[in-house]
């Protein structure tokens, strides 16, 4: 049975794509980070009618899980988590950072790479990589970790600093991994570190004794 992949990433930009073995029938992508609600679903729309795809003729979705800033990064997963369930595909929680490893890894399979993303606060996402498997996956030494700019260095390795995963890429190493028999990652967000807001933990004083609460 063929496998038709739906990839899905929202980690740094937003970016859709749609993989059938491994090769790509339309994608959707753009760097923008302030706009991932508002464009995923359009874009997902547009990737299945550009194939001339239903929604229940994809077997699997690959969801980049991050590492990424939260806001964004929940755009992305809660997107991908509906429409498995409501298509019934099954769901591929997989390392953002390791499709943009075997974008570069792909013509250069022997080569390191050291793979960063926008952490915010001045800090960055850090990935190390030692060229690909015998399956054509990437072979993650380090991280993903969240470090300043420059502290990560790796002599006589190229550095890819990128402003979005492609989900092309993330459909072609899903699509790997399958028939690879490799696992995927839980079904759990790479934050690495809290998220920059957090929950109330109930209202003040104030707003209780308004609503009829005791002092």
């Amino acid at each position: 049975m063929s496998n038709l992949i739906l990839a899905i990433d929202t980690s740094a930009g937003t970016s859709i794509a749609l993989v059938k073995d491994g090769v790509v029938l339309s994608a959707r992508s753009t760097p923008d980070t302030m706009r991932h609600a508002e464009i995923i679903g359009s874009f997902i729309h547009e990737v299945l009618t550009e194939a001339g795809i239903a929604s229940h003729e994809v077997t699997h979705v690959a969801v980049g899980m991050g590492p990424g800033p939260f806001t964004g990064l929940r755009v992305g997963i809660a997107a991908a988590d509906a429409f498995a369930f409501g298509s019934g595909a099954i769901l591929l929680p997989m390392n953002s950072h390791d499709a943009i490893a075997l974008e570069f890894l792909d013509t250069n399979p022997e080569n390191n790479v050291v793979v960063t993303t926008d952490a915010r606060r001045k800090e960055e996402y850090v990935s190390f990589y030692t060229g690909l498997d015998d399956e054509g996956c990437p072979i993650r030494a380090h991280g993903p970790a969240i470090q300043k700019p420059g502290e990560y260095i790796v002599t006589e390795s190229a550095y890819v600093q990128a402003t979005e995963v492609p989900a092309t890429w993330l459909g072609v190493l899903a699509e790997r991994m399958l028939v690879a028999g490799r696992p995927f990652l839980p079904f759990e967000a790479l934050y690495l570190r809290s998220p920059d807001v957090t929950m109330s933990n109930g209202p003040k004083r104030v707003v209780q004794e308004m609503r009829g609460g005791q002092k």
